[in-house]
């Protein structure tokens, strides 16, 4: 119905989101890929088919306005004034200093974008009229690297203790959440691995990731139910230290 409603106005951009493609994702998942559906087609519990429903709503838009549109399929979004701390928890966390319990590998990629570059963006995609779907996130990063510019922006003498993925799953370690960017369903493990080159070409630019961790520790919030709880972590980090093996390595600055 706000289509309908808009129907004349020119260009209409829409906030879709990673999640509209289907599950599993693929390394290097681009705009090609397939989309979530609905098993039902009436339903409107977001929680449930949240993917499935960005799906949904990207073919109500495209429908009225063909050609016409920017689908912006956003990764996550962080930056300042961040309600989800699924970011903030990273920042802050390695702030504090202490061992900070990582999940294992280092190497493991993780994908974002600042809100500002994102906001940026879609502004400009609507100013020029560029249409079709695009993946906007940023280019994926190695988590060593988003948590030792953490430490290096917050001046922290924190130690990064890297805990191995099965030992965190036996241990019912919650992902995304308690454990913010860390995914371990199969089905999204790859989630944080998109491939951007599309956006990139239509003219988004991403900003040094040192300022966006500044930036977000000095707007930084607690966010209750979000990241490690900090008696956890330690109870996690012991249980690791006494597994041995590839259960923990620690990691200290330099």
């Amino acid at each position: 119905m706000s289509a309908e409603l808009l129907r004349e106005s020119g260009h209409y951009a829409f906030v879709s989101s990673v999640s509209a493609y289907a599950t599993p994702y693929r390394p290097g998942f681009d705009e090609s890929a397939p989309l979530a559906g609905l098993d039902d087609p009436a339903t409107e519990d977001v929680s449930g088919n949240y993917g499935g429903l960005k799906a949904a709503c990207e073919r109500e838009i495209e429908e009225v306005f063909p050609g016409r549109s920017t689908i912006v399929r956003a990764g996550l979004i962080v930056g300042r004034y961040d309600p989800t701390g699924r970011f903030t928890y990273w920042p802050t966390r390695i702030a504090r200093g202490g061992e900070v319990l990582a999940p294992a590998p280092p190497e493991r990629p993780v994908q974002f974008v600042d809100v500002r570059d994102l906001a940026g963006w879609i502004v400009l995609a609507c100013e020029e009229r560029i249409a079709g779907a695009f993946t906007a996130t940023g280019t994926p990063v190695p988590f060593r690297e988003l948590l030792e510019t953490c430490r290096e922006v917050a001046g922290s003498e924190a130690a990064f203790a890297w805990v191995g993925h099965d030992f965190l799953v036996e241990r019912d370690v919650g992902e995304w959440m308690e454990l913010p960017l860390w995914l371990a369903d199969p089905n999204f493990a790859r989630m944080l691995e998109a491939d951007v080159s599309k956006v990139f070409a239509a003219g988004l630019e991403i900003r040094p990731l040192a300022d966006t961790v500044r930036d977000t520790l000095a707007q930084a919030a607690t966010v209750d139910g979000v990241g490690l709880d900090p008696a956890r972590e330690r109870r996690l980090l012991a249980e690791a230290r006494a597994a041995g093996g590839d259960a923990l390595r620690v990691e200290h600055d330099g």
